[in-house]
């Protein structure tokens, strides 16, 4: 037997499964087919745990997507750093991020239920502070090794973003994901 966890430990063992099961039931059940007991019965702890931890349903769906997009953009800002130069970085940027979309938990939790569970508002929020601040600096590097106005970063950085959004949607409700995501990546 080995030594005894700390509260503290025990705690974040109890969020971190209960955050895995529910990212694991939102994926494959989606929202409203996912149950509290459900989630809690698959992370192994009581409903009560559950709600001392997010109070809600809803406020566990948020924290699931809030991690998603963390994710997200820390493995878009990856891929983006093996480019080899500010444009190439950008273009390896957006194709990560297309490819994060074939997913099942990424496809479904935070492009077709997020927008819809949260709200428009509170999803847009999510997104920008997480993908537009990567656009936005990606795009900056990219006008300024081409020579365009700085200043146009900021309305092309939502129109980009706009655009994968776009692309990643096509891509996650179309009969053949795979055959949409090459046929978005070109």
């Amino acid at each position: 037997m080995g030594p005894r966890r700390t509260q503290a430990e025990r705690t974040s063992a109890t969020r971190r499964a209960l955050l895995d099961a529910a990212r694991d039931q939102f994926a494959e059940r989606g929202f409203s087919g996912t149950g509290r007991e459900q989630v809690a019965a698959a992370a192994g702890v009581t409903r009560g745990a559950l709600y001392h931890h997010f109070g809600t349903k809803e406020g566990l769906f948020r924290a699931v997507v809030e991690e998603l997009e963390a994710g997200l953009a820390e493995r878009v800002a990856a891929a983006a750093l093996a480019g080899t130069d500010p444009v190439d970085e950008l273009r390896r940027g957006c194709l990560a991020f297309l490819d994060a979309c074939m997913e099942p938990a990424v496809r479904r939790i935070v492009l077709l239920e997020a927008p819809a569970v949260l709200g428009w508002d509170a999803w847009r929020e999510i997104d920008a502070r997480y993908g537009l601040a990567l656009v936005r600096s990606g795009l900056a590097g990219a006008l300024d090794q081409v020579g365009l106005d700085p200043a146009a970063v900021d309305p092309l950085a939502h129109l980009l973003l706009g655009a994968l959004n776009e692309a990643a949607l096509l891509v996650a409700t179309a009969e053949d994901p795979k055959r949409a995501r090459e046929d978005v990546g070109r």
